[in-house]
């Protein structure tokens, strides 16, 4: 199913383009959110697939650690405010092996993790010609199989076991070899082929690489613009993307534990919470979880020129590091983008809408309804409802079902022109005061 934006009705492909220009005068969900990604070089984990975590999931058999190992910090980051997170390992590894008799034990994934696993054979104390093959990772015992030939062996969520013949015992044999191997700018590729057939709103770089920066960059404008997803990549100190899809943090925070997030680890909380923003939300003010400071901070005069340049910033604030201002990179506003394209609660409700608005028109429009008077208005009425319960939500403001949304003929017979005036509401943040002194 194709869409994007329309300069001309000359599209091929059946689709919802959707263009949205700010009025004249005017410079300035529905759909279920809280899906994140992010690809991480790790030391578990099957590699180069779109690993879908769950918050409050027991990861460790699939990611090799428990959540709150220092290994996962970045994953545990997301998982503060992403209600799913899709996870891609860029990286492949070496397994870990041991060999004992005839028993050959091999890490199920590549990665350093797998150093840290070991197998004891033991005789079974009811019957002296079994044996039992016990796992452990960290010396805690995971799995425990009661066999009389190694051929009786299965996998288990650790190790792949291969052999024949009587087990020979020992107190426990380590796996050694297992190494995490290197992260190429041609991993990334693969992952973003990967996730772009997946749905979420946003996708962090964790990364200072400047030829990273530009391929995601790319990739979202892609993605909005040729394909109608309208989603958001987060960058570190990127401004140059002058872009509403892309959102440039420009530094990190200090957590109460003493761990230092800088700017290209804390795009992952960034991505998380604007993924789990709603379109009636802002994040302006919001304090990083579990924060107490930033790691750099500024005087009011770089802040103003951070957020003049289309910096996403975070300040210091009685005890927290809280969002100076929900923005992305645009800042080129002109008659038809204005300023409510780089605030991101703004974004969201007009992404929001498209997405909507499309998702409708394909389920159940598009190919089934004639394009004639009659499927023009239920589809308009189908439209206007949407609107409508955004400004139920206090997303949309002021509309008028009457006059602010019509559905017209296209070029071509098959196709049809949506025409709306959205006002999004912004939230309160700045106030000016008078105060007389009598």
């Amino acid at each position: 199913m194709a869409g994007g934006t329309w300069s001309t009705q000359s599209k091929v492909r059946p689709g919802v383009y959707v263009n949205f220009d700010s009025a004249p005068a005017v410079l300035g969900t529905l759909g279920e959110r809280g899906v994140a990604s992010v690809a991480l070089p790790l030391a578990w984990g099957e590699p180069q697939t779109i690993l879908a975590i769950h918050a409050g999931e027991d990861v460790k058999e699939r990611l090799g650690y428990d959540l709150s190992a220092p290994q996962l910090l970045l994953v545990r980051e997301a998982l503060k405010r992403s209600r799913t997170l899709l996870l891609y390992r860029l990286n492949v590894g070496t397994k870990a092996t041991a060999t004992h008799g005839a028993l050959t034990a091999t890490a199920k994934c590549g990665g350093h993790r797998g150093n840290d696993l070991a197998v004891a054979v033991r005789t079974n104390v009811d019957e002296e010609t079994l044996f039992d093959v016990v796992t452990f990772v960290d010396d805690e015992a995971v799995d425990t199989q009661t066999v009389a030939d190694l051929g009786e062996l299965a996998g288990n969520a650790w190790i792949d076991f291969a052999g024949a013949g009587a087990p020979t015992p020992t107190a426990g044999v380590p796996l050694t070899g297992g190494a995490d191997g290197n992260v190429s700018n041609a991993d990334h590729t693969s992952y973003l082929a990967a996730i772009e057939l997946q749905d979420f709103q946003t996708l962090a770089l964790v990364s200072d690489d400047a030829a990273l920066k530009a391929t995601y960059a790319s990739f979202a404008r892609r993605l909005r613009e040729d394909e109608g997803r309208k989603i958001q990549v987060v960058l570190a100190n990127y401004p140059t993307a002058d872009y509403e899809g892309v959102i440039s943090v420009k530094n990190g925070v200090k957590l109460a534990g003493g761990t230092t997030i800088p700017a290209r680890q804390a795009t992952v909380w960034v991505a998380a919470a604007t993924a789990a923003a709603g379109a009636n939300e802002s994040l302006t003010y919001r304090a990083y979880d579990g924060a107490v400071d930033v790691d750099e901070r500024y005087p009011t005069s770089q802040i103003e020129a951070a957020l003049l340049a289309g910096e996403f910033l975070f300040v210091p604030s009685n005890g927290r590091a809280v969002v100076e201002q929900d923005i992305n990179s645009f800042t080129s506003f002109g008659p038809g983008k204005g300023k409510h394209f780089r605030k991101n609660r703004a974004l969201r409700v007009l992404d929001g809408l498209a997405n909507d608005w499309k998702r409708i028109f394909e389920s159940y429009y598009i190919g089934k309804a004639n394009n004639d008077a009659d499927g023009r208005n239920l589809f308009r009425k189908e439209c206007v409802k949407v609107v409508e319960s955004y400004q139920g939500m206090n997303a949309v403001q002021n509309f008028d079902a009457q006059s602010d949304l019509s559905v017209l003929p296209g070029a071509d017979s098959d196709a049809v022109v949506v025409e709306a005036y959205i006002q999004p509401v912004d939230s309160i943040e700045k106030v000016y005061m008078k105060v007389k002194v009598g």
